[in-house]
C-alpha cells in the first residue's frame, strides 16, 4: 500500500517530535533530581521547587518543541499511525539514560529499541489514509456519537476515581496510578489535538473554524489535558525509575490513544482485514519491544522497602518491580534520615 504525501509528513514530524519527547524525559529528571537536591522536598510528595530549576525548564521547552511537532502531525495523518511512533521517543529515552543517568541498557534492551523500530516501520507501511475533513463541524459531529460519549464519560469517570481514591492510598508505591491518570487524560487530549491541528489547517488555507465555538472548546480540553498530564508525570518521574514510567506510559497512552481513535474518527473504516491485522501486529511488536527493553534495564534496587516501619522484602517479580518504585526513592528517603551517630554527636555539641 503506498503512502500518501499527507502521511510522510506526519510520519516525520511524528519522528521529530520522539526524538526531542525522548531527551526530554531526562533532562527532566535530571532537573527534579538537582531541585530535590537543593530543597530536599520532591515533587513526588508534593513539591513545587521544580519550577526553579532551569534544567527543568530546558527539559519542558524540549517537550514543548516535540510537542508541537506532534500536535502538527496529527493535522497531516491519523492518530493510528502517528502516536506509536512514540515508541521511538522510548528509544531516544533509553540511549539518554544509560549515557546521562546510568541506567545500563543490556543486550536484550537494544533488541527491544530493534522491535519498536521494526514495529514502527510496519505501521507505517499499513497505516489507513488521513480521512478528508471539511470543517470542525464534521468533527464535533464524530466527538457528541453515543459510542465515543460513552468512551468519553468513562475515562473521566476513571480519572476521578484515580485522583482521589488511588493517589492518596498507593499513588507512592504504585506506578499504575500516576501513569492511568496521564494516559487516560492523555487520550482525550490527542483527540482534541487533532480537532485543533485540523481546524487550524483549514483556517490557514482560508476556511476560517475560529469562528466556531466549538475550536475554542477543543483548545480547552487540550490546556486541561495537558496541565493534568504535566503534573502527574512530573510525580511519576521523580517517584519511579525512568525506565518504569516511559515504556509503562507508552503502553497505556497508545492504546487508550488508538482506541479512542478508532471509536471518534472511525480510522479503520474502509480498510481491508490484512491491512488492520498487519497495523494490529505491527502495534503488538512496538508493544513487546517497550516490555523487553524495561525488563532488561538494570535497576539498582534496594533489597527491602519501608511500609510504615515494617521492613518488607521485595519480589522480584514484574508486578512488584511496577508496584513497589525505584532506589533513587528510597535512597533519597535513607539520606535524609540521620544517623543515630551524628544524633548523638549534635545532643554533645548541645
Amino acid at each position: 500500500m503506498g503512502i500518501s504525501d499527507e502521511n510522510w509528513k506526519g510520519v516525520i514530524l511524528a519522528l521529530i517530535s520522539s526524538g526531542f519527547i525522548g531527551a526530554s524525559f531526562i533532562i527532566k529528571k535530571k532537573g527534579l533530581k538537582r531541585a530535590a537536591a537543593a530543597t530536599g522536598v520532591r515533587a513526588g510528595v508534593g513539591g513545587y521547587y521544580y519550577l526553579l530549576e532551569p534544567l527543568w525548564w530546558l527539559g519542558m521547552v524540549t517537550m514543548i518543541v516535540g510537542e508541537i511537532a506532534n500536535f502538527v502531525a496529527y493535522a497531516f495523518a491519523p492518530a493510528v499511525l502517528v502516536t506509536p511512533l512514540g515508541a521511538l521517543s522510548i528509544i531516544v529515552s533509553a540511549i539518554l539514560a544509560h549515557i546521562v543517568l546510568k541506567e545500563k541498557l543490556h543486550h536484550l534492551g537494544i533488541l527491544g529499541c530493534v522491535m519498536c523500530i521494526v514495529g514502527s516501520v510496519i505501521i507505517v507501511i499499513h497505516a489507513p489514509k488521513e480521512h478528508p475533513i471539511e470543517s470542525v463541524m464534521e468533527i464535533w459531529t464524530m466527538a457528541t456519537q453515543p459510542a465515543f460519549l460513552a468512551y468519553l464519560c468513562s475515562v473521566v469517570v476513571l480519572v476521578f476515581i484515580l485522583v482521589f481514591h488511588f493517589v492518596p492510598s498507593c499513588g507512592h508505591s504504585n506506578v499504575l496510578v500516576y501513569t492511568g491518570i496521564c494516559s487516560s487524560a492523555g487520550s482525550l487530549s490527542v483527540m482534541s489535538v487533532k480537532a485543533l491541528g485540523t481546524s487550524l489547517k483549514l483556517t490557514l488555507q482560508g476556511n476560517n473554524q475560529l469562528i466556531y465555538p466549538e475550536t475554542w472548546f477543543f483548545m480547552l480540553v487540550v490546556a486541561t489535558c495537558i496541565i493534568i498530564q504535566m503534573n502527574y508525570l512530573n510525580k511519576a518521574l521523580d517517584t519511579f525509575n525512568t525506565a518504569v514510567v516511559s515504556p509503562i506510559y507508552y503502553v497505556m497512552f497508545t492504546t487508550l490513544t488508538i482506541l479512542a481513535s478508532v471509536i471518534m474518527f472511525k480510522d479503520w473504516d474502509g480498510q481491508s482485514g490484512g491491512t488492520i491485522v498487519s497495523d494490529i501486529c505491527g502495534f503488538i511488536i512496538v508493544l513487546s519491544g517497550t516490555i523487553l527493553l524495561h525488563s532488561t534495564r538494570d535497576f539498582e534496587r534496594s533489597p527491602s522497602f519501608r511500609e510504615g516501619n515494617i521492613i518488607t522484602p521485595l519480589s522480584p517479580s514484574l508486578s512488584a518491580r511496577l508496584c513497589n518504585g525505584n532506589a533513587e526513592s528510597f535512597k533519597h528517603d535513607e539520606e535524609n534520615v540521620p544517623s543515630s551517630e551524628s544524633m548523638c554527636l549534635k545532643r554533645q555539641e548541645l
